[in-house]
């Protein structure tokens, strides 16, 4: 499709994003953004106390790789239904059923219930993320599209540094469920400022291109595989949540012919469709962009468990309450902005430079998890989980952050759109093989002691390595032709 930025607008030189041409919509982005980020990880200090109250510590993971199952799956069906229709009905479509999802969570009667509205909420949360894309190619000039771009990065870090302590007072002096509700009044509010503002998002640009009939057909076809990914994805985890026994009604499916079968269906639907969804040779970390793929999975697998878990072990096993327990996850994500602050200061030494950043920043996430797992077996004080989460925290900033400049350094102009899907995509596959492997090793230990936790953190300790000898691999070893070449996927 053609660029959109080519409309005459307002003098960027002389406008910002909250200039009266671009304010009220900057403001739904802001809101939208944030509440997406809040319900994604802040709510990970409210969750110990839901798991609890329901009666479902064994599977406690499953309520974020849910979510982010569920986003996989509004992520892929936003992409081919903005392209036929415009961001508008996938953007108001997200923004209702966000709002559904987390109305679910906060009157859910049972963990089950619960699941279901994180489900909802990710597939809200899908289609918005994507339609904030389109909407922001419509909206802002060129010019200033990098300034909305990193005010949507603060909103995605905001929340987990204040909305992890907040969400953790709010459950201690009200009740979790009140995590959930207190979005409903944003959502709200920014549906209103969408709607106030739905020419400007929902009318194409003058020189705006329909999509082609091949186009169409491409991104049909990504749609499908997508889907077929992330119903997978909900088959293992179905698995796991069965063989833990979450479902407790008589004559529940939880024979173990039932769990095996499922596990086998998901992985297989898995091993067929992400290959063809991510650049080829990405699973066997070809050098150059499928490594980088390969590398932003095995980064986010190994954090996004880490930070999922850790609110839980400081509560059951440490008596921390959780304020104290948001806290601590908080330094995480102060540690990601300030590794992403250094990387953005390094402006000389090229690719190399960019490289090293990666198996360096896989190298300190390696390091900073073994510190945790030194924690645990120490029994150490909090602000030692605090330090070691920050250090996981900055190799992510430096090291992941850098993997989305890597993806736009490694691929021709018209080749960013897939190689940035493809992006995407791992990071959710990454959050949700990571947190789903987690849980499966959670709901068969002993959740009364340590070495379940031990276990956990050794696992993601082997995932955070590997990804150093990912990262190693990034430095393509063709010629700029042929990296553009490896670029395409199928």
């Amino acid at each position: 499709m053609t660029d959109p930025s080519q409309r005459p607008a307002p003098s960027a030189q002389r406008t910002g994003p909250m200039s009266p041409a671009y304010r009220v919509v900057t403001i739904a982005l802001l809101l939208l953004t944030t509440m997406i980020a809040f319900e994604a990880m802040a709510v990970s200090t409210a969750m110990p106390r839901a798991a609890e109250e329901l009666d479902a510590i064994g599977g406690y993971g499953l309520a974020f790789s849910s979510m982010m199952t569920a986003m996989l799956l509004g992520i892929v069906a936003a992409g081919i239904w903005a392209d036929r229709s415009g961001p508008l009905p996938a953007l108001y479509a997200g923004q209702g059923l966000f709002a559904l999802g987390t109305i679910g969570c906060l009157l859910a009667p049972s963990w089950g219930m619960l699941i279901g509205g994180r489900v909802v909420t990710g597939v809200g949360a899908g289609l918005v993320i994507v339609s904030e894309f389109v909407a922001i190619g419509r909206v802002f000039p060129t010019t200033l599209r990098p300034r909305v771009f990193s005010w949507l990065s603060a909103a995605w870090v905001i929340p987990s540094v204040v909305g992890a302590p907040v969400a953790g007072w709010l459950t201690t002096v009200a009740s979790w469920r009140w995590v959930f509700g207190v979005v409903v009044v944003p959502a709200v509010v920014a549906s209103g400022l969408v709607f106030a503002r739905r020419e400007a998002i929902g009318v194409p640009a003058p020189t705006e291109q329909a999509a082609t009939a091949v186009e169409l057909a491409d991104h049909r076809r990504t749609a499908r595989l997508g889907t077929v990914v992330a119903l997978s994805a909900g088959l293992v985890q179905l698995a796991i949540h069965e063989r833990e026994g979450g479902s407790q009604s008589p004559g529940a499916a939880s024979s173990l012919g039932l769990v095996l079968t499922l596990a086998l269906v998901g992985v297989v639907g898995l091993v067929w469709a992400t290959p063809r969804l991510l650049p080829p040779g990405t699973l066997v970390a070809r050098r150059g962009l499928p490594s980088v793929i390969a590398s932003r999975a095995l980064f986010n697998g190994s954090f996004m468990a880490t930070v999922t878990f850790l609110p839980l072990m400081l509560v059951q096993r440490w008596d921390l309450s959780l304020t104290m327990a948001g806290a601590v996850l908080a330094t995480g994500s102060l540690g990601w902005s300030t590794g992403s602050w250094l990387q953005g200061r390094v402006r000389s030494g090229g690719l190399a430079r960019r490289v090293q950043l990666v198996w360096g920043g896989a190298v300190v996430l390696t390091a900073g998890t073994l510190i945790l797992i030194l924690a645990v077996v120490t029994q150490a004080s909090a602000w030692v989980f605090a330090a070691s989460i920050a250090v996981c925290g900055l190799a992510m900033g430096a090291g992941s952050t850098t993997l989305s400049v890597l993806v736009l350094d490694l691929t021709s102009a018209h080749e960013h759109g897939r190689a940035s899907a493809a992006l995407q995509l791992s990071d959710v596959l990454g959050s949700v093989v990571g947190i789903g492997a987690a849980t499966a090793i959670f709901a068969g230990g002993d959740h009364s002691g340590r070495a379940v936790y031990l276990a956990i953190y050794a696992l993601l300790a082997v995932i955070a390595a590997a990804a150093v000898v990912t990262g190693l691999r990034c430095m393509p070893s063709h010629s700029p032709a042929a990296v553009a070449s490896a670029s395409r996927t199928p």
